[in-house]
């Protein structure tokens, strides 16, 4: 188990990965004020959110009759019906990291200030920069992760969260059932299994000494908007 607010200048936060989340291909520029936003929000994000993240490991199992994940959490089974291609990349895993991240609470109040100026472009620039920070966070916890699972010779797969891979949002109140407390790092689900802050991330990450971290396998999945795909 690991809890941790990440200091911000820990996160490693390139600047094409935010105009990547703007539309911008790997073959395209923003201009000079785009530029200058964006650096501008990131900068304004660095003083205010205080990012976080927290894992849980449980052992579990894959049914590949069913394409289910199974966990087996403090009060008994919990079953996951995480999908085919999810299924596949787990398959040799028997622990599973159950895991959160997010920008923090501060985010809503940061973001309703920028709103609040009436400027379209702004708002628009710092929710992407949001967008960037969360993924950060979690990609920092996946090192986290890693140096943990190290010292136990083991490995990992990728993380995997609800909403891609036709893995469907109404398991996140599953996921945050296998937490011992109601809002991990205090992130809120509503009615439609959204999570508060938005810029937060849920799921799982696959760990055995079988197990492989692949690049995202974006060829096998028909999910046009994942911001994955912006990541190859």
């Amino acid at each position: 188990m690991a809890y941790q607010e990440v200091p911000f200048s820990q996160l490693e936060i390139p600047m094409q990965e935010i105009w990547s989340f703007m539309g911008y291909g790997s073959d395209r520029t923003p201009d000079n004020e785009t530029v200058s936003t964006a650096k501008e929000m990131l900068e304004q994000a660095s003083s205010v959110l205080h990012p976080k993240f927290e894992y849980h490991f449980f052992d579990g199992r894959i049914d590949l009759d069913t394409d289910s994940l199974i966990i087996d959490g403090p009060d008994g089974p919990v079953s996951f019906a995480a999908g085919k291609i999810i299924c596949r990349q787990l398959n040799t895993a028997r622990r599973f990291a159950v895991f959160v991240a997010t920008v923090g609470r501060e985010y809503n109040d940061w973001m309703k200030g920028i709103e609040a100026q009436n400027d379209m472009f702004r708002t628009y620039v710092a929710d992407c920069v949001g967008s960037q920070i969360v993924e950060s966070a979690a990609d920092y916890m996946e090192k986290v992760l890693q140096n943990e699972i190290d010292a136990q010779g083991l490995k990992r797969t990728n993380r995997y969260s609800p909403g891609y891979c036709n893995w469907h949002v109404s398991c996140q109140p599953d996921i945050f059932s296998l937490f011992p407390e109601k809002n991990p790092c205090g992130i809120e689900l509503n009615d439609s299994c959204l999570m508060l802050p938005v810029k937060s991330v849920s799921g799982i990450i696959g760990i055995g000494k079988d197990v492989r971290f692949l690049p995202y396998s974006c060829g096998i999945c028909t999910m046009q908007n994942c911001f994955r795909r912006h990541r190859r």
